[in-house]
């Protein structure tokens, strides 16, 4: 089961809203969610009551697998830049290790 860390939209006509939230890539955008890890509220002027995640949470699906979305990700940028940042790192160093493992199978086969 792939995981993605989403936006699921709520509220109402010209008024929504948005929770993040841990589902099954194959299942609809507003479908049956795992779990819910914040809200997003474009509407709100006021920047602390606009965006509010769990960011343990997500460190935590994060570990178990899941990916984040383009617009998951623009938003964490914002608000939790760290974990953003540890995931790029973590990335980075998993195409490091295959790049040096290519090269070395290379290498030997030459």
């Amino acid at each position: 089961m792939a995981l993605k860390i989403r936006l699921r939209q709520q509220g109402r006509t010209n008024r929504t809203f948005y929770r993040l939230v841990v589902t099954d890539s194959r299942s609809p955008r507003d479908g049956k969610y795992v779990e819910a890890l914040g809200w997003y509220n474009p509407i709100e002027e006021a920047e602390d009551k606009k965006i509010s995640i769990k960011t343990d949470r997500v460190q935590h699906w994060l570990s178990v697998g899941a990916q984040l979305t383009e617009s998951v990700e623009h938003l964490m940028r914002k608000s939790a830049p760290e974990i953003v940042q540890a995931q790029t790192e973590k990335e980075r160093a998993h195409r490091t290790k295959v790049a040096t493992k290519r090269k070395a199978k290379k290498k030997a086969s030459a």
